[in-house]
């Protein structure tokens, strides 16, 4: 019964390479435990919010490629034909139902399905991977739309997967050892993500939510003579919150005068103090910061012109001017065939 809470996954730089593992595609969507009970289906996210209201076409999905009783683990996607969009999927957490009507049919979501959690009256929790994909492979009815995820025992496939398969909007490679029961909760597999380096403008940064240290850093990139917003970067350690704090003090000094994003008259998607569509009440203020310093940052790969996830600091670049962080320093992965990830 829900909730579950997924199993995940820790990041390894690198392809693990041992017997006993099965390599599958990292996909970027909203992941998705599926309880089925005759016609009740409920979908419910990593956070324990409730999605099955926001994608009412992969529920018709779900009722018809899935078996009468089960729990399922897998995907929330949106394909388009440039690779899978997660800036769709979150336009999808709309309040209003006839909104969410509306985008069904225009933008449908897809299902992804990669693991087995229980089938019938058999808890399959505590059963190891490798006959869990069996049985999935067996329970699961694909069809337009619903997919079951490909897999390999082969690391120089997955290696390969893993430089493909990135133009089609693919986070890297998940690992799973074939003995491996379902832990709720717990990095008990592996992930290798694309990982890059820019550097941008630190324009501005929210208070961590101790109120005092830095929570982020603010990112601009340079399009042609306009600064635009990127994402941010955080992830700090209590003390470098704290060390943050007197290292931007100098730039807080008449940061607002002639400041590029000081004169915005309207919240939007590429607005520092836009609403988070996971948590619309989460305080979304910002503190502005004279974009004169440089940070180096890793991040793992663009969509819509903005960081796709949170950045990470290296290191500030006093050697580089604000006007040399352009968008002509990120690299964009040739797009990927998505037909070819799903053996079509």
């Amino acid at each position: 019964m829900p909730p579950v809470r997924p199993m995940l996954a820790k990041a390894v730089r690198e392809v693990p390479r041992e017997p006993g593992l099965v390599y599958e595609p990292k996909w970027d969507g909203f992941r998705c435990v599926v309880f089925r009970d005759g016609d009740e289906i409920e979908l419910g996210s990593r956070n324990d919010r409730p999605l099955t209201r926001y994608f009412p076409e992969v529920v018709e999905l779900l009722r018809e490629g899935l078996p009468e009783r089960c729990v399922m683990d897998g995907e929330i996607v949106i394909v388009t034909p440039e690779g899978l969009s997660f800036g769709l999927l979150q336009f999808r957490l709309h309040p209003a139902a006839s909104r969410v009507r509306k985008l069904a049919a225009e933008t449908p979501a897809e299902f992804v399905a990669f693991d087995l959690l229980a089938l019938g009256d058999r808890d399959l929790t505590t059963t190891p991977f490798g006959e869990r994909r069996k049985l999935l492979e067996q329970a699961l009815r694909p069809a337009k739309g619903l997919h079951l995820t490909p897999a390999t025992d082969d690391p120089d496939v997955a290696q390969d997967w893993f430089t493909r398969f990135e133009g089609a909007g693919f986070d890297g490679v998940v690992a799973k050892r074939t003995d491996l029961p379902y832990e709720q909760d717990k990095r008990v597999m592996w992930k290798v993500k694309h990982e890059r380096t820019a550097d941008c403008v630190v324009a501005g940064f929210r208070w961590h939510k101790d109120g005092e240290g830095v929570g982020s850093l603010m990112l601009g990139l340079y399009d042609g003579d306009r600064l635009q917003s990127v994402g941010v970067a955080s992830s700090f350690t209590a003390a470098r919150r704290r060390e943050l704090v007197d290292e931007l003090a100098p730039y807080r000094e008449n940061a607002l005068d002639g400041h590029p994003w000081g004169e915005w008259a309207h919240i939007d998607a590429r607005t520092p103090g836009a609403a988070s569509r996971w948590a619309p009440t989460k305080d979304m203020a910002w503190e502005p910061l004279r974009p004169e310093l440089v940070a180096e940052v890793r991040y793992e790969h663009v969509e819509g012109r903005r960081f796709r996830h949170t950045a990470r600091l290296n290191r500030f670049r006093p050697d580089r001017t604000p006007e040399s962080c352009t968008y002509d320093q990120l690299d964009e992965a040739p797009p990927a065939e998505l037909a070819e990830v799903f053996g079509l």
